[in-house]
């Protein structure tokens, strides 16, 4: 997106891909929107002292048009049999449609921005009877080009029509992807599409089998949720087994496929994901409030399975903020487990998730990577004391918000403030429709 280059200097540690390199003399080169080997000389230098540099966050699950949906009364801490309902009653009594989906994307693209999320999945659900489904993406993706911000649109399918769903999601693959098999990444890797229906819970053997072939015309990857509390109850009633049963037999079970949430899963049920080599995503600023349990992360990962780290939607997290989400990952892991090291959930943040959207160019800082970056200011009185600056990222300073943030070698956070646009007003933007619309 821009030919200037720039060298990040003094910075007090650099996270490549999990691992650091010491800030004494270590530099960053970005060059083109990419991580350059070394300096040609002509980059503009970036003072990085007091400060920790990372690879971009990637959100790899979350439910954007849920921003307009936030602490709503009744959605907190209850079974999720009472929770969709009750969120489904929500988005029929606002309305969604084009407008309201690019009002609330931006806001959660730009609060992920702000939080240092350089990459955001959204597992796009809710498509009313009769709207326009091509128009409602349009907009999504349109915010986020508009912040400056990675998308990946997931047409994602929650009780639809499964011809309709389909159709969506063929629509959607062919206007934005040029019709062509193409990997579901456009050429500037702003935008990837992807497809997911929501889970056995709601979807019918066909969606799943006609996503399927969506994906595979278009070479995009698939995603879906599963064993979480209703996912297995409904499993169980509906058709007399376990989600990961179904999700086998139907074809949902490979390498092209990531799965969100994964909290109810036995030793055999663990075994079978990793041989077939699926991803998965933790969320569990989602799913540790709301009382739907923790997904054993230790044991996946020992398992052989990649496992990334998402927010999910503000209908049940109520923020965007990876990295917060990281540290509840890292504190809430000894419940289920033996505790992650910082690092590793903070791999998981970043290469984790980027793998599991099959995006070797994603999260991580080795020469040929896209510059997506943070810088961490650690120098402050939050961090005092702390004697491993990277560990103390989420041990230190809940809340924590990056100085600086880059995609693709573009600044789009400078000094904690947006940059491509002013956050007031896109908050604004979104207040003012829901009260428009009785909210």
């Amino acid at each position: 997106m821009t030919e200037r280059g720039y060298r990040f200097t003094g910075a007090v540690a650099i996270v490549l891909d999990g691992h650091t390199e010491p800030g004494d003399g270590a530099e960053l080169i970005v060059r083109d929107g990419v991580v350059q080997e070394s300096a040609r000389g002509d980059e503009v230098e970036i003072d990085a002292t007091g400060c920790v540099i990372t690879p971009g966050l990637v959100n790899a699950h979350h439910h954007l048009l849920q921003s307009a949906f936030r602490t709503l009364p009744g959605t907190r801490s209850v079974p999720m049999a009472v929770w969709l309902p009750t969120m489904a009653a929500a988005y029929a009594r606002v309305g969604v449609d084009a407008e309201l989906a690019g009002a609330a994307a931006s806001a959660g693209v730009a609060e992920g921005l702000l939080a240092g999320v350089t990459t955001v999945a959204d597992h796009h659900l809710t498509w009313p009877v009769g709207g326009d489904g091509l128009a409602i993406a349009t907009a999504t993706i349109d915010a986020a080009a508009e912040l400056g911000g990675r998308l990946v649109f997931v047409r994602g399918s929650a009780r639809d029509d499964p011809q309709d769903a389909a159709a969506g999601a063929d629509a959607i693959a062919a206007a934005f992807l040029g019709g062509e098999p193409s990997g579901g990444v456009t050429r500037d890797g702003m935008l990837q599409v992807a497809v997911g229906p929501a889970g056995v819970h709601s979807d019918a053997p066909e969606t799943f089998a006609l996503m399927a072939e969506v994906a595979a015309r278009y070479g995009l990857r698939r995603r879906t949720q599963a064993n979480e509390q209703v996912d297995v109850a409904i499993a169980l009633e509906k058709y007399g087994r376990r989600p990961l049963d179904l999700l086998e037999e139907w074809g949902w079970l490979a390498d092209d496929v990531t799965i969100a949430h994964l909290c109810d899963v036995t030793a055999d049920e663990i075994a079978r994901v990793a041989a077939h080599g699926v991803t998965a995503t933790h969320a569990p600023g989602c799913d540790v409030p709301m009382g739907w349990g923790v997904a054993p992360v230790a044991d996946l990962a020992d398992a052989g399975v990649t496992v990334g780290l998402g927010t999910s939607g503000g209908g049940s997290n109520d923020a965007g903020h990876l990295l917060a989400d990281a540290r509840l990952a890292m504190q809430v892991s000894g419940l289920v487990g033996p505790t992650l090291a910082a690092r590793t959930v903070i791999a998981m943040a970043t290469s984790g998730s980027a793998a599991g959207l099959g995006r070797p160019e994603l999260g991580h800082l080795r020469p040929g990577a896209a510059a997506d970056l943070c810088l961490w200011d650690v120098s402050g009185v939050a961090d005092a004391g702390v004697a491993d600056p990277v560990a103390g990222l989420l041990w230190a300073s809940p809340g924590r918000r990056p100085r600086d943030v880059y995609v693709a070698g573009r600044e789009v956070v400078r000094g904690g403030t947006l940059v491509t646009t002013e956050a007031r007003a896109v908050g604004t933007r979104l207040r003012n429709l829901l009260a428009a619309r009785g909210a």
